[in-house]
């Protein structure tokens, strides 16, 4: 494998890693603000930005649409296996990210 493809994938991991922090924390300050408690929010949030951070890594759906597509279409396995280990990438980052949030707010994000 190339160099280039194991920095794409630490990027992935980092990225939804950023997404799901960056967005429950900076998300919740919306709820401080309409009085709201912001630290239920924060778990409410990064519930629901899982996917979306997962998204966000890979380049969007498409792109990893279209590799799949020319794995299977064109013979190319590689671009398949490529596209899984970025999937897996950004879900571990997810989790990571998921896990600091359980700490940050001493409760568990389902």
């Amino acid at each position: 494998m190339e160099e280039r493809f194991f920095a794409t994938a630490i990027h992935c991991f980092f990225i939804a890693f950023g997404v799901m922090v960056g967005g429950s924390i900076i998300g919740s300050i919306g709820e401080f603000a309409t009085g709201d408690a912001p630290l239920s929010a924060i778990g409410t949030i990064a519930k629901k930005l899982r996917i979306w951070a997962i998204a966000a890594a890979i380049g969007g759906t498409f792109d990893a649409l279209s590799n799949f597509e020319r794995g299977i279409f064109d013979g190319s396995t590689m671009d398949i296996f490529r596209q899984i280990v970025l999937i897996l990438c950004a879900m571990g980052g997810v989790k990571t990210a998921v896990v600091l949030i359980e700490w940050l707010i001493q409760e568990e994000v389902s």
